[in-house]
């Protein structure tokens, strides 16, 4: 009598989960620079509903750096963020780059830019 094998083996196992396994593995080591971004743009996105027509760089990147501070924001810093001038406004950048270390020396690259419009009724 000749049995046949049913199923996938152990063997096969690995084959299979290896790759959902790194794919979950970057997913964790990617969580804090993506949570860390989304406190970068939040702080953006409150200095561009609370600033008036006539603010200038140096209070909005003030208040930049306040926000920066309560959410422990370390990178980038308010001195990374570009402040020009756009019509009646501002227009506030956020372009940076962060890396998460993988394995050994494999790390994954994330950029990030992110541009809000402050003051001046803007388009």
């Amino acid at each position: 009598m000749r049995f046949r094998q049913r199923g996938v083996t152990f063997i096969g196992w690995l084959f299979l989960l290896a790759p959902m396994v790194v794919v979950g593995y970057a997913a964790v080591r990617l969580a804090p620079v993506y949570l860390n971004y989304m406190k970068v743009v939040r702080a953006l996105n409150l200095v561009a509903s609370d600033a008036s027509g006539n603010a200038d760089p140096k209070s909005i990147r003030t208040t930049i750096e306040k926000h920066f501070e309560i959410d422990m924001v370390d990178y980038p810093t308010s001195k990374d963020i570009k402040v020009t001038r756009n019509g009646n406004g501002w227009d506030v950048e956020a372009s940076y780059d962060d890396e998460a270390p993988l394995f050994a020396n494999i790390s994954l690259h994330v950029v990030f830019d992110k541009t809000v419009h402050a003051g001046g009724g803007g388009p």
